[in-house]
């Protein structure tokens, strides 16, 4: 089947089998390998891509229902003056160990502080809660969503 996404604000059409997964065509066909692929059952949420701006496993998605749609993977995430301060705030806190969630856990970040710029340690637990880090207990991935969120209010001058 022929299908037709814009990632990362760039068009690509490729010829798929109907069964080809969303992360096998961003990772295998389009080398943006940042998305991992974990689990095979969809709970470890390292696949997480936004898909016409919302959070999506994308083991779970076929490359032929992504037709048409914007995906935006964490390869998009660091801007043209550098890292997004999700990412740099992930470094600062050592909100990542192994690295294997992070893409999944940066994405999901960016989302909650796009749509809540202020979350409680709750509502950032809650926003990560359909992720597995293997690694760090969830201490310093909160703390480093937390820090992005107050470098965050300080750029805009809410404090």
């Amino acid at each position: 089947m022929r299908v037709g996404v814009t990632v990362n604000g760039v068009e690509h059409v490729r010829d798929v089998e109907p069964r080809l997964l969303l992360v096998h065509l961003l990772r295998d066909e389009l080398r943006l390998t940042g998305t991992h692929w974990g689990c095979d059952t969809s709970n470890c949420g390292a696949c997480i891509v936004w898909m016409d701006g919302l959070p999506v496993k994308s083991c779970t998605v076929l490359a032929v229902m992504a037709d048409g749609r914007s995906v935006r993977t964490v390869e998009d995430l660091e801007g043209p003056f550098g890292l997004d301060q999700v990412q740099q705030s992930f470094m600062d806190c050592h909100g990542l160990q192994c690295g294997f969630c992070t893409p999944g856990m940066l994405m999901t970040a960016r989302k909650l502080l796009d749509d809540n710029p202020d979350p409680t340690d709750t509502e950032i637990r809650q926003a990560i809660s359909g992720q597995i880090c293997r690694c760090t207990g969830y201490r310093n991935i909160v703390a480093a969503i937390r820090h992005a969120a107050d470098a965050e209010a300080v750029g805009r001058g809410d404090t």
